[in-house]
């Protein structure tokens, strides 16, 4: 099964963070997943980094570059149909990182990790 991780979720999972649910974890480490990061999650992170809201206590290419390398991670590249569905999106959630997630995970048809109930108004599948 195909599974696109919100930035949350992949941060809490790459930092072994206990408020990733016991569902969401599973899903995760299940090797029969495909577990895929949307660009958008390490531009936000990049962006909070950048303006002091957080910090990593490594190179931020080393560390993303490993943990996507070694945890197989796969990173789902914005397309334009991507962007197409995201400008059809209501404004029920106002953050454009979450945005773009969500509209990859419509146009993909596939499963989302996140903790954020606004994501249920558009009708993605969600876990956690």
């Amino acid at each position: 099964m195909k599974v696109l991780l919100d930035t949350q979720a992949l941060l809490w999972f790459l930092l072994d963070d206990p408020r990733l649910s016991r569902k969401a974890l599973d899903c995760i480490a299940d090797p029969d997943n495909d577990i895929l990061i949307s660009p958008a999650s390490h531009w936000e992170i990049a962006i909070k980094i950048s303006i002091g809201k957080y910090k990593l206590t490594e190179d931020f290419e080393a560390f993303f570059s490993r943990e996507i390398r070694n945890n197989g991670f796969l990173v789902l590249p914005i397309e334009i149909r991507h962007t197409a569905a995201l400008s059809k999106l209501p404004f029920h959630h106002r953050d454009p990182f979450d945005r773009l997630i969500i509209a990859q995970s419509q146009a993909e048809g596939i499963l989302l990790i996140s903790s954020d109930t606004l994501f249920d108004h558009y009708g993605v599948r969600r876990l956690w």
